[in-house]
């Protein structure tokens, strides 16, 4: 590891690059994982900024490792730092274990579908690197980028969540759920997170808020969503979940 972060971190005659490391929980994402670290290796970021790729794989019953490493094979040149959950822990365990490793100066987590395009890393980093912002969240509310038409019950339930998150963090934000959020590495690793599943969002969101002086900012991005019969995950379980860990993490675990 200590090569690994040596080859990232040094260009030239020891001149030192910012690095983005670019978390992706996997559970059974056979379909999609190849195609994601594609497109997450293949992005330019601005101002020279490399990319590390940690990819989780929480325990996937299917062929996603498999993929993983064809991948690895045929892209020998990509570095990716691979992490495995022995049982399944769920995606908020996932992004603990890849928060963990990551060796980055910024975090962004990437969902291993593709409902989110990585070539909006840049618009998330730029207000970071213009020394405006420590957290940046991407949103599907605002903004005219492309965004697939799906179900009405969820963004009914996603804009309930985003307000009770606002009402007890005092802060405005638009899209609580979003899949793109990306912090400067010292501030996320700092945070105590103990959700397993879903409740990542939530519990992120409220600790976040109530750092001093924190400067939280948003951006539109797309969005690319998924049905159930493609892969979607999320149920109507983890929409209570959410409004618990809203409450729990906001009120009685400060």
């Amino acid at each position: 590891m200590r090569l690994y972060n040596t080859l990232l971190r040094h260009f030239g005659n020891g001149y030192e690059i910012m690095i983005l490391s670019v978390i992706i929980p996997a559970y059974n994402e056979q379909a999609t994982i190849y195609s994601i670290l594609q497109r997450v290796s293949s992005v330019e970021l601005i101002q020279g900024m490399e990319k590390e790729l940690v990819v989780v794989n929480d325990c996937s019953k299917d062929d996603t490792e498999a993929e993983l490493y064809r991948f690895r094979s045929e892209n020998p040149g990509i570095l990716i730092n691979y992490q495995k959950h022995e049982v399944n822990r769920g995606k908020g365990a996932a992004l603990r274990t890849g928060i963990l490793s990551a060796t980055g100066d910024f975090i962004v987590v990437q969902d291993a579908d593709l409902e989110y395009d990585p070539r909006e890393f840049n618009l998330l980093l730029q207000p970071l690197l213009d020394g405006f912002a420590d957290v940046v969240y991407g949103s599907r509310f605002v903004g005219s980028k492309p965004h697939r038409v799906l179900f009405f019950f969820h963004s009914i339930g996603n804009r309930f969540l985003t307000f009770l998150s606002n009402l007890l963090t005092n802060i405005n934000i638009s899209d609580l759920e979003t899949g793109y959020k990306l912090f400067k590495s010292g501030i996320i690793k700092n945070i105590n997170l103990i959700e397993d599943r879903f409740g990542f969002e939530a519990e992120v969101t409220a600790k976040i808020s109530r750092i001093p002086n924190i400067r939280i900012y948003e951006i539109g991005i797309s969005y690319y969503g998924r049905t159930y019969t493609e892969g979607k995950k999320i149920n109507w379980k983890d929409g209570f979940r959410a409004i618990y860990c809203i409450i729990k993490y906001n009120i009685f675990s400060k």
